[in-house]
């Protein structure tokens, strides 16, 4: 992933700004907006993915030459500025025989996720698949010698989740692009005369992908290097689009976080079907615009031995909730060790917050945005029926009295239950200026956050 180059102000503004898709009939793309709905519809309804970062980078686990290196793990080549030769030598000792992708499919499915991102090809240049116009892979440069994004993406077909693959525009091993200092390689330069070399490079690396293992996202990162421009990501864009119409590309195809002052300004015309905001969840969402915020469950994307810094399920489960209640995806990311294992303390939150989602998962898929710009106890979910609204309140703070009040909700209130009631035993509701006051039970169900449907009859009304 990325390291900050610019200030914390201005990145925590670029971050927060809006984000927009390529608009629909545009010179470059002319889908209609129902085309585009079709297209991104099991996106916009899935709400939560596993991302995977994964490559030799664990194989030192943030330690080189025996000293500690700061920094997030993947990024070992850059932190500790290590020649290209002799990190070409870790392919030797990546050699994951306890890799068992039917496990780690099986983890993401019961944690109640929906898809799957990985690395196919992170900043350091491996790949994780058979590529034909490079040595560096599993496949030919490991002891291993297996292309792992096909047995992904397989068993991810075979268990019913979306497969997709990350994929790093800048390269540190590519012989066109150079390192960006003395002390580091990011961000790299290009060699003169050799950026279309590198394109080419790209672009078959990237058909490989949809041809061997058919990702339904293609995530792209390191974007922010100064010879790629935003036209250079119109072209893959289209040319992706042209092998697999139905892809879902991110915003980071194009220059991601840049060129915000056009589009604030009405400006729709810039490529990626979705923003990344990332280790961050934006205040207010992003409105009208496809999002997923990715982030990690200690400090690093790749794996690092000596990170214990582990959120908590309760932090996980309602982040899930915070995201899905302004509109986005919530990408959560596992680190796996050289050996092939999801390190235990994921293995374990994940596993709570499967059985949060086993109960609560109606209350995340398939929803929108909260209607409330605001609540006190919580946050809310919703879904939109024909002749009905279901609102689905998550409350992490169970009021004392046992009122839940829905402040600002003018309409006439249906039926009230709590959604892990399985007899759905209705709950009583008073409507008066204020808003809606619900009777709820005297103990929390989940002490994490409990989740109460109420229906609203007819169209929704809700007081600024």
């Amino acid at each position: 992933m990325k390291t900050p180059v610019l200030t914390l102000s201005l990145l925590a503004a670029l971050a927060l700004a809006p984000y927009t898709a390529c608009s629909a009939g545009s010179a470059w793309n002319t889908e209609t907006p129902d085309q585009r709905d079709a297209r991104m519809a099991w996106w916009r309804e899935a709400r939560f993915g596993m991302f995977i970062h994964w490559g030799l980078y664990a194989v030192p686990g943030g330690i080189w030459d025996g000293k500690p290196v700061g920094g997030i793990g993947e990024w070992i080549m850059n932190s500790a500025n290590i020649p290209v030769a002799d990190y070409e030598k870790l392919a030797a000792r990546f050699d994951p025989v306890e890799f068992d992708a039917a496990a780690w499919v099986r983890t993401a499915k019961d944690a109640g996720m929906k898809y799957l991102v990985i690395t196919s090809k992170h900043h350091d240049g491996f790949c994780l698949f058979d590529s034909q116009v490079t040595d560096y892979t599993v496949v030919k440069a490991s002891p291993y010698g297996r292309d792992l994004l096909r047995q992904l993406s397989a068993e991810c077909h075979r268990q019913g989740l979306k497969f997709c693959t990350y994929y790093s525009i800048m390269d540190w091993h590519h012989p066109a692009q150079t390192r960006g200092s003395d002390a580091q390689y990011n961000p790299t330069k290009i060699q003169p005369g050799r950026k279309q070399e590198y394109l080419d490079f790209m672009k078959a690396q990237l058909k490989e992908l949809i041809d061997t293992c058919n990702p339904e996202v293609l995530w792209f990162d390191g974007e922010w290097v100064e010879w790629y421009t935003e036209e250079d990501g119109r072209e893959v864009y289209r040319y992706l689009r042209d092998l697999k119409p139905d892809l879902i590309i991110n915003n980071r195809v194009g220059k991601g976080r840049q060129g915000m002052e056009g589009m604030n300004k009405g400006d729709q015309d810039y490529v990626g079907d979705f923003g990344t905001p990332e280790q961050q969840i934006p205040a207010t969402g992003l409105p009208g615009v496809d999002w997923e915020s990715c982030m990690t469950m200690n400090d690093t994307w790749g794996f690092k031995s000596r990170d214990d810094h582990w959120k908590s399920a309760e932090t996980l489960i309602r982040n899930l909730v915070d995201i899905a209640s302004k509109g986005g995806n919530y990408l959560l990311n596992v680190g796996p060790t050289p050996e092939g294992r999801i390190p235990a303390p994921s293995i374990d939150r994940l596993a709570e917050v499967g059985r949060w989602m086993k109960v609560n998962g109606p209350a995340i898929y398939r929803t929108t945005a909260s209607p409330f710009r605001e609540l006190p106890w919580g946050r809310c979910t919703k879904k939109q029926f024909p002749r009905r609204t279901a609102l689905y309140l998550h409350v992490f703070d169970w009021p004392a009295d046992g009122r839940l009040v829905v402040p600002g909700l003018q309409n006439r209130p249906g039926r009230c239950f709590l959604l892990s009631d399985k007899e759905k035993a209705p709950l009583t509701t008073t409507r008066n200026e204020v808003g809606v006051t619900i009777q709820l039970p005297s103990e929390a169900p989940d002490p994490v956050c409990s989740v109460v449907v109420l229906n609203i009859p007819g169209q929704l009304k809700v007081r600024p």
